[in-house]
């Protein structure tokens, strides 16, 4: 059993917080409490597990007021909380496992709970995902390193050449600047290699244009001055 299954056994039910936002495995996550249902959420789950499930839900766009069940969403566990004086809370949460809303369950709280099934990644050949989890890696980097130019950042880039295959690509998808519902996609899937190819065919549609917006960059802040003497006739 892994480390992120071992964390939720024996647990079938969760508190929901519905966002329109995708959590995504091994990804750390911060929130603004504020709403009363969910202030009284993060007081239950402290006193068990500090977990609850984080399901992507627009609300104005959204034919039901609630999620459906058979959506895809991931467990939070809270790992830092401060409170604030008037009852809301600024928490750091970080993403553990996705699951599946069964059905829901009334319990007389003043927030949702679901009944839910737990679930990773099938198995895929160990070669072939290190091969792709390395294009991806590189790929993203050069992306990463572009945009870290653009924004006149200094900060050194973490090295992720080496992350396990299946937590890149949950990083990569977090990371990337992509619309919402993609991201739901990307965490529906339940093969790694499927995951890293389709990442790598964004990663390979943007890098060029970040790459040429960051020498762009760079050659204005030299006043267009590259070097090389231009002749005017």
């Amino acid at each position: 059993m892994s480390e992120a299954l071992e964390k939720v056994r024996g647990v079938t039910e969760l508190p929901l917080f519905p966002l329109p936002i995708v959590l995504f495995p091994g990804v750390p996550l911060p929130l603004h409490i504020f709403e009363p249902p969910y202030r009284q959420m993060l007081e239950d789950i402290r006193v068990s597990n500090n977990l609850f499930g984080l399901t992507y839900f627009d609300s104005s766009s959204a034919e039901r007021d609630v999620p459906i069940p058979g959506q895809i969403g991931c467990v939070a566990e809270v790992t830092e909380t401060l409170t604030l004086p008037d009852g809301r809370s600024n928490i750091l949460t970080i993403g553990v496992v996705r699951y599946r809303i069964d059905s829901y369950v009334e319990r007389g709280d003043p927030y949702l709970v679901v009944r839910v099934t737990f679930f990773e990644d099938d198995d895929d050949d160990e070669g072939s995902l290190f091969i792709a989890a390395s294009d991806v890696a590189e790929t993203f980097t050069r992306i990463a390193k572009a945009v870290r130019t653009i924004n006149d950042e200094r900060v050194n880039l973490p090295d992720i050449s080496d992350t396990e295959p299946q937590q890149l690509s949950f990083l990569v998808s977090a990371a990337m600047e992509v619309e919402v519902e993609t991201k739901q996609e990307l965490l529906e899937l339940t093969s790694t290699g499927e995951r890293l190819r389709r990442l790598r065919g964004m990663l390979d549609q943007a890098v060029d244009g970040y790459e040429e917006r960051a020498r762009i960059h760079e050659l204005a802040k030299s006043n267009g001055h590259s070097g090389k003497k231009i002749e005017l006739e």
